[in-house]
């Protein structure tokens, strides 16, 4: 492998981890009854809408066919990826989900 292809798998490799990433963030959003799309709007509002994320959606479940997804996974699988702004909107909406508890 050239230097060029061994860059391209990288990228590759890093693109898919990052849509793992988003799929994570969407079925945790999904299994909490929230708007991952309004999540993301608050802590990123000026990209508008995200083309990954709304390709994430598509590969959902409904909450009571999907596995559990820890608040704290979620938060380790965004901070892997330096989302902190995400991270910060999360923690703020998993903290009101306690309170309504």
């Amino acid at each position: 492998m050239d230097r060029r292809e061994i860059e391209q798998k990288i990228i590759k490799q890093y693109k898919q981890e990052e849509n793992m990433m988003i799929l994570v963030f969407a079925q945790w959003c999904i299994n909490h009854d929230l708007n991952p799309e309004e999540l993301y709007l608050k802590a990123y509002p000026h990209q508008g809408k995200n083309r990954a994320l709304q390709e994430a959606l598509a590969l959902t479940v409904p909450k009571e066919e999907a596995g559990e997804v820890s608040t704290q996974t979620l938060l380790g699988v965004l901070s892997l990826f330096g989302n902190d702004d995400l991270a910060f909107v999360v923690t703020e909406a998993a903290a009101g989900l306690k309170k309504a508890e």
